[in-house]
């Protein structure tokens, strides 16, 4: 039984149990989320957006199947099973080939899905929400056109699970989630805040209608059994100077709806900054899934800034032997700004916050640069012998007492996961995951 199929029968017997899911590709946060899995002895959900990774690589220079190597590699270092980890594809779909017209865009996206799912990716979202270069621009998307293009990738999922079976018997039949009632990936572009709009129950209901009746056309009966969630906007959203809180009185509505479907639940995107508390009304409420990116590399910047503030007093006398990583992290977000040029706005001196300090955290993308990398490694290595503690508790004071107690290592790699850990404990309390 996949074990997100539990989350379905938890829900609809009453019990507020969720899952979050860490949509990031960074080995620090991904460390970070396998060990709390493996302390709290629960499961975790990793997946990878369609745009870090696709059959041609994506941002992060992997296909899918490199993507199952890093993570098993990663589960092996931390000492958890990988029966425990369980890896999802993020807005599958035309996303990143939508200046295609729709012929070639379709087929790229099967040959998308073909290879999340070959690779053993279990928890498919297929997003084909979004227009190609051969739609009307003007014109509203169909919820005809979106479910009779998302039940072809659904058959293309179908058919490689078939292929995957002879190959390895025990293979877990994928769940599908469908609609996309969310902000792009990555996050707003609009220099105005527009606010967020709830979904419709209405709109909700026709999604799920028009998606069953697309898979029902495609002889997809049977693979309709498999969509355990359907994305929808419960009223939250990460920005760039914290988030829009969800707010239980205007999404009512369409929370009571999904007690209509007694084989459904919804998944929550942007859930990024929410408090312990709100997350966990969003379970009680029904989104049984909470997506989370920016929030938890985020948390690793934050710690990685931390140690570079705590170097520069350590090292005061020796600037030359210093990582300089905020300077080097700066430099290389101005030399490429494409992926922060767009989101961020105001006057030159506010983009210049924002790119340090944003909780859109759009230097994310810089991490894993050459130079930045090389910054870290410094970085870490100045301080191999731990952090002075009059330091370490000016800067990280929660990692601080946790050293002093004997519970966390001071050891700079250890001290940034545990911080990391900090935001995933949030969500911990919210979805009582251990009960999977």
């Amino acid at each position: 039984m996949h074990p997100l199929l539990k989350i379905i029968e938890m829900q609809k017997a009453g019990k507020p149990v969720g899952i979050y899911s860490a949509c990031t590709a960074n080995d620090f946060v991904l460390e970070a989320v396998l060990q709390k899995a493996k302390e709290t002895n629960s499961v975790a959900l990793i997946e990878a957006t369609a745009n870090q990774v696709d059959q041609n690589g994506g941002y992060t220079g992997m296909k899918p199947a490199d993507f199952v190597v890093f993570v098993e590699g990663l589960a092996k270092k931390v000492g958890i099973s990988m029966d425990r980890v369980i890896l999802g594809g993020d807005h599958l779909g035309p996303l990143t080939f939508a200046s295609n017209p729709e012929d070639s865009a379709m087929e790229m996206s099967r040959e998308l899905i073909r290879q999340y799912v070959a690779a053993g990716f279990t928890k498919i979202h297929i997003d084909t929400s979004m227009k190609v270069a051969s739609d009307d621009p003007d014109a509203r998307l169909s919820d005809e056109t979106i479910s009779r293009r998302g039940a072809e990738l659904a058959s293309v999922a179908e058919e490689t699970y078939k292929e995957l079976l002879k190959k390895n018997p025990n293979a877990l039949h994928p769940v599908y989630i469908v609609g996309s009632e969310v902000p792009i990936p990555g996050g707003s572009q609009d220099a105005k805040d527009i606010g967020v709009q709830v979904t419709k129950k209405e709109d909700f209901q026709a999604t799920v209608k028009a998606f069953e009746k697309a898979f029902d056309n495609k002889g997809l009966s049977e693979a309709w059994k498999h969509v355990i969630a359907v994305v929808v906007q419960p009223g939250v959203e990460e920005k760039d100077a914290g988030c829009t809180e969800y707010n239980r009185e205007k999404a009512k509505d369409l929370m009571a709806s999904i007690k209509q479907y007694p084989n459904l639940v919804f998944e929550g995107h942007s859930t990024d900054y929410q408090t312990k508390i709100k997350l966990r009304e969003l379970v009680e409420d029904g989104v049984g899934i909470l997506k989370v990116g920016p929030g938890l590399t985020f948390s690793m910047r934050e710690a990685l800034f931390a140690l570079a503030f705590a170097e520069k007093e350590a090292f005061s006398d020796a600037p030359d032997k210093q990582s300089h990583l905020m300077e080097v992290l700066e430099e290389a977000m101005l030399q490429d700004p494409k992926y922060w040029q767009k989101h961020y706005h105001g006057t030159e001196a506010e983009i210049a916050l924002k790119r340090k300090f944003s909780f859109s955290d759009r230097c994310r993308y810089y991490i894993p640069t050459e130079e930045v990398q090389k910054a870290i490694h410094t970085l870490l290595n100045n301080f191999s012998n731990g952090v002075p503690l009059n330091l370490l508790s000016q800067f990280m004071p929660i990692q601080y007492t946790k050293v002093r107690e004997g519970k966390l290592a001071n050891k700079p790699e250890e001290l940034i996961k545990d911080r990391v850990g900090n935001t995933i404990d949030e969500y911990l309390y919210a979805t009582h995951q251990e009960e999977l």
